[in-house]
């Protein structure tokens, strides 16, 4: 059936299959059909028209409803049949041989349309057949424009459809329905036209139409309203028209045109060269001819004295953007020819205009440009098909190449893809430049095939963007899919072909992902036998070179030997193109990760499955185990963890199995019965009989020892199982709810859908069966409540579609209801999954390390869109009825609790195994504050307006109503360390013992509540209340006050330790730690934000330090340190008296450093300055002294400047100074008195003197020193410019000051007084 061989195999045996449950069962099937077929005989071969086709007997026997894994993977799958409707049509024209049948598939929206007879069948190929709404549209009884209407011409039809829904680029996929389409038919021969503007709107469409002459002139009939009667039928005016010089039309592309309803523009390209444009509206079809290729179309030579033109050329026209958004108001398409890819740009106004852009040649004499022509062998070259990938950025052209060999003259044809992409830094608005360039090299599909006739050329469409990544889909005209899949450096076929008696295939298309950025599988729509898909591992390991080398269903007309076709295919894998891009080697890096994925389990996985599966069976019958741990020991059952190991695929097996007795027929009505909660209720004993063989088989206690993530997940699947039941029964109530809401004439499934936890299964179930193909003949809630194992998929929809399960443009009460609900189905499935482990808590591991399922980020991150939504709508719920907004309150609240016990989970778990968790303890507590303070906020509002619905109270005070109100989520603020919620709590009830009693009970790391509630004073300045409070806790005030300085002394104080509060406010008094007090939070009044201590606070902290420390009898050092400090601060203030303006404004209070103030005093260039600086230094400690002996020697040097030596000295010649004159003269230099402060008998300084770092004179140094110049006064005073005249006057002058007491004047600056 698949990748055929020479000979088809013997259908007899097929037919005893009948009842392969891979298919819908025999009566749904043939019930319809049985009397529609007179004398049909009982037994033999089918007719033609069976319902029962041949290859729906070939289908594999073994049932995927026991085990799915047991389906060949390298099978294709089927997904579903037609709809009834169209069933019944194919039956009643077959016999009066109407055979004429057309069909394709739309990828954007994911319809798959048939027209049989004169009808057109359009419905979604991704819904379940049970649920699928399948539109009939009625083609009038002339659209072909003749009155001598040609059967044949049924084959030949065009259709697009136009999304009217599709406001945005890419939307989401998978999660919303078409809800407005248009459709644009056109027949290839006779160019009619016909347009409905909206097939989803309600009444009966007829189409507008548009028929060609030969002419050239319009022939279009007019709207004649959107509905009409069953006993009125709309009649087309009967036009003869003779269009044989017109040429076929080969491609057409639809588009809508923004900002106007229903209306759509439409382009077809026709083998004469012509490219035709229909602006659709409801008032009808304009057809215009926008552009003529004069010169794309190569000349093939000369008939009969005439030019003759490539035949059937322009082949295809696609759009260069395919999801292009519906606001942008120009688009562009390409146009394939027999050389060029050309492009053009469509203005999608009012006036349609359509121009070139730019064209780039894919057949000449470069190769780099595309492919070569003219090679040795090479005949002729036929560009058949053009396909764009999702994002417009990749080009691929499907090409045949007629080709002669020179050695055997025998011909034969090559099909190869050219892979193309825009070249980086090119404008695509520059017509003459290399637009484009090759991706890859040319791909050869088949290297030599038979020969086809040109008409069968034409025919092969090419599909791209299915998996595997990479891959494309060629469609012959005969009815063969083959599958194009390069795969480490060859080229595998992968063909889809049926049996005669089952038609064509019709077209492929490819299953929509419900992930962004990522298709699904390859899908395609047969004309009798439904529609199949091909998964992705079936084109990996089962991709061959056939052993026909065509395209179609012809065969090969080379009769070789079987030899020779072995030595072909070894042929074809050499010749092979290796790709060197980086792009192909990602392909092939998903490749290899499907390939990985399928050799995960090996022959030895198979084999300890299999012997478990034999023990769990005989166990199940028998009750005993017969040395059932040794035997699988044996069998190294034991090796793998996780989900890989046995015993987890057997678990998951278990709790996945789809039920045989459900059908996809039945569709929503299988929920109505008690099968769903039959099937889970015996899942869950069978799950539990498992558990019971691991316990007595001791293969629990080899998986709790050896395996612990392996018995985690066989638990939580019985979690998981449990929570699928309480959710099932969550469903049955709220069915019964609608039912009774809505009365007995409405059907259950119409009120189920009504309800947003059916919504939700069934985008669950959705998204289920597009990422397995298996699935796809399900119904979606079937694969839901069967795929147990995945009910974490239940919060990724959540997470990613909540927007399509609760829409902003339903009314108010109906979000909330809807949100409630989803809501409501979280809370029950964790509290079930959590309730399931308190029963079978001897079962689990041990759970250090472990995070559970239900900790996980998709689980999260989905409760936590339906907890922020529900945040949103309490906050505009306040002007609605009391009762709906308490019942929004107590839902989200509950939504809370688990949503937080979720991320508790999470952080233990991540703590555990050392992993880095501050992100996400991050995140954690920003949304636990935001959930509880918003809860708490809603909870002060309700009783503030005298809501009362909450707490179910009817009067009262206030403050008892709150406490009311608040209970719960106290407990739920207590539990996750919300330690605002808390505080907020005990302030508005004003109730100082719940403070104290909280305090106690959350002694958390680092002081606890306890240190959130001392901040919160801090902050607020009450710090009288603070250490009262802190009497009760000393401990968490300890620790608090270690990062509060500046009141950890008062405490001290109270505890009589006046020797550490002297140490306290010494440093508090000299700390530069401008932050060392907690922000305010968020309200509170900036007057409580503490402020920089000014320095007259600095000096009343060293008074008292300086008294506790007398307090204390610590020895007088430590009173000298603090004597010293404090002329250190007198001295900044006598500094900054004399600095400017400009520097005193920008220290401010700041306390600055001793070397910061010996700067200052340098920069002032001032006597009163410059002996200041010695004070300074005076007055810090001998360490300073040393390490600052440059900035020491610097003041030095300023000392000596301060007076100008030279005019000293010539005074001292000219006036004749006496040595008594000479003293008292020097005694007003700035040298004298500096050597007087720091060298002088009464000089006051704190430990070691300038003695120890710079002395006087340069004798006094030891030998060692004598090389340094700048080792002493003397030395520093030598360098001076004046002193070979005035150096014995500088000398005096120092040394004097050193021995002289009292040297100072009364008038001479004394900062230290």
């Amino acid at each position: 059936m698949f990748s055929p061989g020479t000979k088809r195999p013997n259908l007899g045996q097929a037919r005893a299959n009948l009842g392969s449950p891979a298919t819908p069962l025999a009566e749904n099937r043939c019930s319809d059909f049985d009397n529609s077929v007179p004398n049909r005989p009982s037994t033999g071969t089918p007719a033609p028209w069976a319902p029962r086709l041949s290859v729906l007997a070939r289908l594999p026997t073994v049932s995927k409803n026991e085990k799915g894994d047991e389906i060949d993977p390298i099978k294709p799958v089927y997904v579903g049949e037609f709809p009834q409707v169209v069933r019944d049509a194919q039956t009643s024209s077959q016999p009066k041989g109407d055979t004429s049948i057309s069909g394709g598939m739309e990828k954007g929206t994911s319809l798959a349309w048939i027209i049989c007879g004169n009808r057109l069948f359009v419905w979604n190929y991704v819904s379940p057949v049970a649920s699928v709404k399948c539109i009939v549209l009625e083609i009038p009884s002339n659209p072909l424009g003749n009155e001598d209407n040609d059967r044949n011409d049924g084959n030949y039809w065009l259709l697009s459809v136009v999304n009217w829904d599709s406001t945005s680029g890419r939307t989401r996929k998978g999660v919303k329905c078409l809800n407005s389409a248009g459709i644009v038919l056109c027949n290839q021969k006779t160019r009619a036209v016909l347009y409905w503007p909206d097939i989803y709107s309600e009444g009966e469409y007829v189409p507008l139409a548009s028929f060609a002459s030969s002419d050239k002139t319009e022939v279009a009939s007019p709207f004649n309203g959107k509905t009409t009667t069953p006993n009125r039928k709309q009649q087309f005016p009967r036009h003869r028209s003779n269009v044989t010089g017109l040429g076929m039309f080969n491609s057409m592309i639809a588009s809508a045109v923004p900002n106007s309803q229903y209306v759509c523009i439409a382009l077809a390209c026709s083998s004469n060269g012509d490219i035709w444009q229909f602006r659709c509206s409801p008032s009808g079809i304009n057809r215009v001819k926008v552009y003529q290729d004069t010169q794309g179309l190569t000349l093939q030579g000369v008939a009969g004295g005439q030019v003759v033109r490539s035949k059937g050329y322009p082949r295809s026209l696609i759009w260069c953007f395919p999801h292009q958004s519906m606001e942008e108001s120009n688009r562009q398409f390409f146009l394939l020819t027999d050389c060029e890819l050309q492009c053009f740009n469509v203005e999608l106004s009012h006036d349609i205009n359509v121009s070139k852009v730019w064209s780039h040649e894919i057949i000449g004499t470069d190769g780099d440009l595309g492919i070569k022509k003219d090679l040795a062998g090479q005949k002729k070259i036929w560009p058949l098909d053009v396909q764009v990938d999702i994002y417009g950025k990749v080009i691929t052209i499907l090409v045949a190449t007629f080709c002669k060999d020179r050695v055997s003259s025998s011909s034969y044809t090559q099909y190869s893809l050219l892979t193309m992409h825009y070249k980086s830094g090119v404008s695509t608005e520059l017509i003459h430049e290399r637009i484009l360039e090759k991706k890859v090299p040319i791909q050869v599909i088949i290297p030599k095939a038979r020969v086809e006739d040109e008409d069968s050329l034409f025919s092969m469409r090419l599909r791209v963007g299915g998996k595997p990544s990479g891959s494309a889909v060629i469609l012959s005209g005969d009815g063969m899919a083959t599958v194009s899949h390069y795969y480490r450096v060859s080229t595998r076929l992968f063909q889809f072909d049926l049996p005669y008696d089952a038609g064509k295939v019709l077209d492929a298309s490819i299953l929509p992902s419900t992930d962004d950025g990522e298709e699904g599988a390859w899908v395609v729509l047969t004309e009798k036998a439904g529609i199949w898909a091909i998964p992705e591992k079936a084109v990996v390991l089962g991709g061959v070179e056939p052993p026909e080398r065509s395209l179609s269903r012809k065969g090969s007309s080379n009769e070789g030997s079987a030899q020779e076709e072995r030595k072909n295919l070894t042929f074809v894998g050499s010749m092979a193109p290796r790709r060197a891009s980086f792009d192909a080697l990602d392909v092939e890096d998903k490749q290899n990760a499907v390939m990985n994925m399928v050799a995960r389990r090996n022959a030895q996985d198979e084999e300890s499955e299999t012997l478990l599966g034999q023990l769990f069976h005989n166990f199940q019958l028998s009750g005993q185990v017969d040395a059932s741990f040794e035997k699988l020991q044996s069998s190294r059952a034991f090796e793998r963890d996780g989900e890989t190991n046995v015993f987890a695929r057997m678990s998951k097996s278990i709790v996945d199995t789809l039920a045989k007795h459900w059908t996809t027929t039945r569709g929503a009505e299988i929920l109505a019965m008690a099968v769903v909660s039959s099937q889970l209720l015996d899942k869950q004993q069978k799950h539990k009989k498992f558990l019971q063989f691991l316990a007595l088989s001791k293969c629990h206690e080899e998986l709790c020892s050896k395996q612990r993530h392996s018995l985690q997940t066989i638990l939580e699947h019985g979690e998981k199982l449990a929570g699928m039941i309480q959710l099932r029964e969550l469903q049955n109530v709220i069915s019964k709810n609608h039912t009774t809401g809505v009365g007995s004439s409405h059907s259950i499934s119409e009120s189920q859908i009504s309800g947003a936890l059916w919504d939700l299964i069934q985008l669950v179930g959705e998204r289920a069966r597009r990422s397995t193909v298996l699935l796809m003949d399900r119904d979606n809630a079937e694969v839901f409540y069967s795929k147990v194992s995945e009910l974490e998929e239940v919060f990724y929809c959540l997470d990613r579609q909540l927007e399509y399960i609760i829409s902003m443009e339903q009314p108010f009460g109906v979000q909330i209801q809807r949100a409630c609900e989803l809501s409501n189905a979280c809370v029950t499935i964790f509290r079930t999954a959590l309730h399931y482990k308190n029963e079978h808590h001897l079962w689990y591991p041990p759970p250090e390390g472990l995070t559970p399922w239900y900790c996980q980020p998709v689980v999260r991150n989905g409760m936590w869109s339906v907890a922020s939504f529900m945040l949103q709508l309490l906050k505009e719920a306040s002007k609605l009825d009391t009762s709906i907004t308490s019942d929004l309150y107590n839902h989200l609240e509950l939504l809370a609790e688990v949503l937080l016990e979720a991320y508790a989970g999470a952080v233990t778990g991540k703590i555990e195994r050392g992993e880095e968790h501050k992100s996400l303890l991050a995140e954690f507590w920003n949304r636990r504050d935001v959930l509880l303070d918003s809860l708490y906020q809603q909870a002060k509002e309700f009783v503030e307006s005298g809501h009362q619905d909450i707490s179910g109270g009817a009067g009262g005070e206030n403050g008892e109503l709150l406490r009311k109100h608040s209970s719960q989520l106290l407990s739920i603020a207590k539990r996750h360390e919300c330690y605002n919620t808390l505080w907020k709590i005990c302030c508005d009830l004003n109730d100082s013992e719940l403070l104290k009693m909280l305090m106690h009970e959350s002694m958390g790391p680092n002081g606890g509540f306890s240190y959130f509630v001392f901040n919160q004073l801090y902050v607020r300045r009450q710090f009288s209340k603070l250490l009262r409070l802190g009497e009760e806790f000393p401990e968490e005030l300890s620790i608090f006050l270690k990062h509060h300085q500046d009141l950890l002394w008062l405490h001290e104080l109270f505890l009589h330790q006046f020797s550490s509060a002297s140490d306290t406010l010494h440093f508090s008094a000299l700390s530069k730690d401008e932050n060392s007090i907690s922000e305010a939070e968020e309200g509170t009044d900036l007057r409580c934000v503490y402020m920089v201590p000014k320095l007259q606070d600095r000096k009343r902290l060293l008074n008292l330090s300086k008294i506790a420390a007398i307090a204390g009898k610590d020895d007088e050092t430590k009173v000298k340190r603090i004597e010293a400090d404090l002329k250190m601060l007198k001295l900044q203030e006598d500094i900054m008296n004399v600095l400017p303006s400009e520097t005193k404004q920008d220290i401010g209070e700041r306390l600055l450093c001793p070397d910061e103030l010996i700067r200052l005093c340098l920069e002032g260039k001032s006597p009163e300055l410059s002996l200041w600086a010695f004070d300074v230094f005076a007055w810090t400690s001998s360490s300073f002294r040393r390490i600052h002996k440059n900035l020491l020697e610097n003041c030095w040097r300023n000392a000596t400047d301060m007076d100008d030596w030279g005019k000293l000295y010539q005074a001292s010649i000219t006036e004749g100074w006496t040595d008594r004159i000479t003293l008292q003269n020097l005694k007003h230099t700035m040298l004298f008195k500096a050597s007087n402060r720091c060298y002088g008998p009464q000089a006051e300084i704190y430990e070691e003197g300038f003695e120890e770092v710079l002395p006087l004179r340069q004798e006094t140094m030891e030998p060692r020193t004598l090389k340094d110049l700048s080792s002493s006064v003397e030395s520093i005073l030598m360098q001076h410019k004046d002193y070979p005249e005035a150096g014995k006057l500088m000398l005096t002058a120092v040394m004097s000051g050193g021995l002289e007491d009292n040297a100072r004047e009364e008038d001479s600056p004394t900062p230290m007084e």
